[in-house]
């Protein structure tokens, strides 16, 4: 089964607020079309309207030249569509099985069979290339971030579905993961369906994407054939301003060392050595799996280390820590910011504060006054985008959240911070937004200390590089001689005949 899905004059708004206006666009079956924009651009509300979670104010739906209207998700379902959410939605008490083929369990001579369901479930996962991630007897309970994501994947597809939308499928996947996705999103694009992709990854539009749609305050800002244009062209669209002006740094001239780490060693990391000066962005590149995130957690303390050690300004960290570590002035903003870094359903005043809460209290109680004018304060110096500051902060968006975890540490006013994956899950007008602070704090005299993933990102903060391969540090690249190859030839794997060439 195949269709094209065919949007006029789409209109929605919430109140005073114009979420989508007037938006005209065609998804052709065989078609794999991304959605691109800003948080708050409207691609959320397009997709709730298309899963008929939403009621449109104005414009039609046409799928294969007949009008559609939806009061409700299964109307959208009928009509062959699956939106595959971005936060999957998994009962925790059934297994893998069950909740891929949940609401329609497949049945044996009119009976539920167990093995049966596992036997299916195990069809489709290998059928779409993901046996390997997660078993069909899994509970929901046991699942990971990454497989979860998979089993909500794989329920929207069982159906066979003529149109489907990926919401930001990736943000919890492997490279390898990755790879399956795109897969599966061609061969489904080989059958004739029609397949929506929303993604803040540039990268991956090019890899996956026949055509991209940008959206802007509600609005169409145009529509590209990906074959015939470019990442800063799409970016321009999105938040009218070129791809190099994203990077703002304020070069200054780096003094005393703050940080020093000599010869650190644990099951993840192998003799590492590094230091980043007062007034400086050293930013650790590398692969998937090269340790870098294990280093910054050793660093801090959150893993434990069997040798070496971590001073600031010449003081060494002997507590191995998160509170020490706190205590001698390292801030530190994980990957994982709503696993290990938000309280999600605490209040947006409680998550920028909860780094200074032993500055905040007096005898046990917290000065309430005082924490709300530096929350306010805080809003407002990184432009956090929320009606309130006892706004829950789930409700925020990934980059506004992101802004919350760094003005934590901006009020605690640290001389190291270590920033992982900043940029992970977040627009691009909030990744220019969260560049620009990183550039600030660093003209101020903190000793900046970035993991990224994005090579674009590594060559526009970096004052140098530190690329890392298996648990050690492969190389060093000064900005000025730094190249995409460069980095990539220093974190690929090499034969060992080549490591002894290399020494």
């Amino acid at each position: 089964m195949t269709s094209k899905v065919v949007i006029r004059g789409l209109t929605k708004s919430f109140g005073p607020v114009h979420a989508l206006r007037a938006v005209d666009l065609e998804v052709a079956s065989g078609e794999v079309l991304a959605l691109l924009g800003e948080n708050g651009a409207g691609k959320s509300t397009l997709l709730k309207i298309l899963s008929g979670d939403y009621a449109t104010d104005a414009g039609t739906i046409e799928i294969d030249g007949r009008p559609v209207v939806f009061r409700g998700s299964p109307d959208s379902k009928r009509a062959g569509i699956r939106v595959i959410a971005q936060e999957p939605e998994i009962l925790k008490h059934l297994s893998v099985a069950e909740n891929i083929f949940i609401g329609g369990l497949p049945l044996r001579n009119g009976l539920y069979i167990k093995s049966y369901v596992e036997q299916r479930a195990a069809e489709e996962l290998a059928r779409y290339g993901f046996e390997e991630v997660v078993s069909p007897a899994t509970m929901g309970s046991d699942l990971s971030p990454a497989q979860r994501q998979i089993v909500e994947i794989m329920r929207g597809l069982v159906v066979s579905p003529s149109i489907v939308a990926f919401d930001e499928p990736t943000s919890s996947l492997t490279e390898n993961e990755v790879t399956a996705l795109f897969r599966l999103i061609h061969q489904l694009r080989d059958k004739g369906v029609a397949v929506i992709y929303v993604s803040h990854r540039m990268h991956e539009i090019f890899d996956v994407a026949d055509r991209a749609a940008v959206l802007r305050d509600g609005q169409l800002a145009g529509v590209r054939d990906l074959a015939e244009t470019t990442e800063n062209e799409l970016v321009k669209l999105m938040v009218g301003r070129e791809l190099s002006e994203m990077f703002t740094r304020t070069r200054v001239e780096p003094s005393q060392v703050v940080l020093q780490v000599d010869g650190l060693v644990n099951e993840y990391v192998d003799d590492v050595s590094l230091s980043v000066r007062a007034g400086e962005v050293v930013v650790i590149a590398g692969l998937i799996g090269a340790g870098r995130s294990e280093l910054a957690r050793t660093i801090v303390g959150d893993l434990s280390r069997t040798a070496g050690t971590v001073a600031v300004d010449g003081i060494e960290i002997t507590s191995h820590t998160p509170r020490a570590a706190m205590n001698a002035g390292i801030g530190f903003a994980p990957e994982e910011r709503k696993a290990q870094a938000l309280l999600l359903k605490r209040s947006v005043r409680d998550n920028t504060s909860l780094a200074i809460l032993d500055r905040l209290t007096r005898m046990l109680f917290v000065r309430t006054a005082m924490e709300r004018e530096v929350v306010l304060g805080i809003v407002e110096r990184m432009r956090v985008r929320t009606p309130s500051i006892e706004q829950e902060i789930s409700k925020l968006s990934g980059g506004n959240q992101q802004k919350v975890v760094l003005g934590r540490w901006l009020a605690r006013k640290p001389k190291v911070l270590i920033l992982d994956e900043p940029t992970r899950g977040v627009d691009v007008g909030a990744k220019a937004e969260i560049y620009a602070v990183i550039d600030e704090l660093a003209s101020t005299g903190i000793a900046v200390l970035v993991i990224s993933s994005e090579l674009p990102e590594v060559l526009g903060l970096a004052d140098r590089i530190l690329v890392m391969q298996a648990g050690r540090i492969r190389g060093e690249l000064l900005r000025a001689d730094a190249t995409e190859e460069a980095i990539l030839s220093l974190a690929l794997p090499i034969s060992e005949s080549a490591e002894e060439s290399h020494r």
